[in-house]
């Protein structure tokens, strides 16, 4: 039986790459897409049941997974709808607060929810293969990271550059809370040993551009990821939309346990 998938915010450039992928997929039925009131027109190209209320098409679809990638609030609306009525939720959104990301995890007790600030798998292998590089150069590197994306990105720093901040602070046994250098501006003095700096440059139409640096004496290392079409973050979306499904509750899943 094909996995049935309703994508929320279908309208927005990742919910349409999503909706168009899922049709093409032979294991997956588009089974619902749903967008914000003043954005309904068109809809009906889907050829499934479609509007602004996620409720009703879930009560009418049954067993599903929702996709989201739309903004903060609205992903945890959609958590607890999906609770509500015991499907499955994929959520891509970037930038959730702390009080945000408990509730995914308290309501990841009702039903399966998995959330990644970066669905694609190349960035997540690399957010493993951090620490193991860090350790092996040891103590006398300094670290940075930069990040570019479009115009039209709201969050800064992007959810990736932050969990790849994190990863790096928490395997030195740092909080990034404490030593996140987030931006730099006049006389500041010299660099701290632990500051992890973490740089944002917006414009244009770039996807996605994550460059971490081992800045250490004599030499530096520069590990670059770019993703160069959405639709490497939409394949990785549908990758966790087929593991979900089936899963049990009990925690926020992300896309380490899909990789483990």
């Amino acid at each position: 039986m094909n996995i049935k998938i309703i994508v929320n915010g279908v309208n927005g450039r990742m919910g349409s790459t999503i909706a168009r992928l899922v049709q093409e997929d032979s294991s997956l039925e588009l089974s619902g897409v749903v967008e914000k009131m003043d954005r309904l027109q068109g809809l009906e190209k889907y050829g499934c049941p479609h509007g602004n209320d996620l409720s009703e098409i879930l009560t009418s679809t049954g067993k599903c997974v929702v996709i989201d990638f739309t903004a903060p609030e609205a992903s945890v609306n959609v958590a607890q709808k999906c609770a509500q009525n015991k499907a499955g939720a994929v959520i891509g959104t970037t930038g959730l607060n702390p009080d945000q990301l408990d509730q995914l995890e308290k309501l990841a007790l009702e039903t399966p929810i998995f959330w990644a600030p970066n669905m694609s798998v190349g960035i997540n292998v690399l957010l493993r293969l951090m620490p193991q590089l860090l350790d092996l150069l040891g103590n006398r590197y300094d670290l940075e990271i930069m990040e570019i994306h479009h115009r039209f990105k709201k969050d800064a720093p992007s959810g990736t550059a932050l969990k790849l901040a994190q990863v790096l602070a928490a395997s030195k046994g740092l909080s990034l809370e404490n030593h996140g250098v987030f931006s730099r501006k006049g006389i500041i003095g010299e660099r701290e040993d632990n500051d992890i700096g973490v740089q944002t440059l917006r414009g244009g139409d770039v996807v996605g551009d994550h460059t971490v640096y081992f800045l250490g004496p004599g030499e530096r290392i520069e590990v670059t990821h770019r993703a160069h079409s959405r639709e490497t973050f939409a394949q990785g979306a549908i990758r966790a939309a087929k593991w979900l499904d089936g899963k049990n509750p009990g925690r926020l899943y992300t896309m380490a346990d899909m990789l483990a």
